[in-house]
């Protein structure tokens, strides 16, 4: 269940993206181990109940994945939403964003949580090279 105040107390990444066309805002932390995966997750929403829906997903879903797996789920959804293409079968309940794709105006804060713990996640990698020099 998503908790829209939810925090990491020592996130090794954060970020926050906004979307232009509704003006919904995602913050996220993550907490990655070694091997680049999603140990934990944590959103701060403000976002409608498309954006809030779609960070639920993420957050249910993205412990245990890569950066590269987050991506290609983006894509795949992205792709659904924007191009016709099947619905990405890689998460449950994906297939429900079907309903918004005839309202592009929707689509930026589907993919919101997305943007967020991909940027969240680069932070986490920046951080960890600035640590090593």
């Amino acid at each position: 269940m998503l908790r829209l105040d939810d925090r990491i107390t020592a996130p090794n990444g954060s970020a926050e993206r906004r979307s232009a066309t509704c003006g919904s805002k995602i913050e996220a932390d993550v907490t990655i181990d070694s091997a680049g995966k999603i140990i934990a997750i944590a959103f701060r929403a403000k976002a409608c109940a498309l954006g809030q829906a779609s960070a639920a997903i993420v957050q249910q879903e993205a412990p245990g994945q890569s950066r590269d797996n987050i991506a290609a789920v983006r894509s795949a959804l992205a792709a659904y939403l924007k191009d016709g293409a099947d619905a990405p079968d890689a998460w449950p309940g994906l297939e429900e964003f079907g309903v918004a794709r005839d309202f592009p105006a929707r689509h930026a804060a589907i993919l919101l949580p997305y943007d967020a713990v991909l940027a969240a996640i680069d932070a986490a990698s920046t951080a960890e090279k600035q640590a090593a020099i």
